[in-house]
């Protein structure tokens, strides 16, 4: 059983986060080990096993890259050992860019920081939109390309983070 079938709905990129959360709740409720404290080992084993698929299919779907490598998981597309670096010449220039900008960003400068951010979310918005429509189509080397592109926006993002933190 996949993840979108544990929590019958569509395997879709676009999942209704609140649905999901009460899914996960009736779910988590039904399959808790606590439920399964009277039944024999193998029972409390797979109770335990069952909750583990649960919690992992759970925060699987809840994160929006997590869910678009699953949904190319699902279509043979593993990305999760892969090491194949993106192609995108474009895009490897605006990487080198955003890196010299944020290795000039100063930790007290919360005017850039901030500007950065805003920067940042409006570019992740963008590939956001592409990559649900690349996986509507099925157009799974460029949701692949996509999803590689976001990681490397969230891992920017966590840097800019680290940086206001400073």
């Amino acid at each position: 059983m996949n993840h979108f079938e544990l929590f019958a709905i569509e395997p879709e990129y676009a999942v209704d986060l609140a649905d999901l959360q009460v899914r996960y709740r009736k779910l988590q409720q039904a399959m808790h080990p606590d439920r399964f404290a009277n039944a024999s080992e193998r029972d409390k084993l797979l109770a335990v096993q069952r909750t583990s698929q649960l919690n992992d299919a759970y925060h699987t779907l809840r994160d929006p890259l997590g869910r678009a490598e699953y949904i190319l998981g699902l279509r043979g597309v593993d990305m999760q050992h892969e090491q194949k670096t993106l192609q995108d010449p474009e895009f490897l220039m605006a990487q080198m860019e955003w890196r010299e900008r944020v290795e000039e960003l100063n930790a007290g400068d919360f005017t850039a920081i901030d500007q950065a951010y805003s920067d940042l979310e409006r570019e992740t918005k963008v590939l956001q939109e592409q990559l649900e429509q690349q996986i509507a189509e099925a157009d799974n080397d460029e949701a692949a390309n996509s999803i590689r592109k976001l990681k490397f926006m969230h891992k920017l993002g966590r840097e800019l983070e680290a940086l206001e933190d400073a």
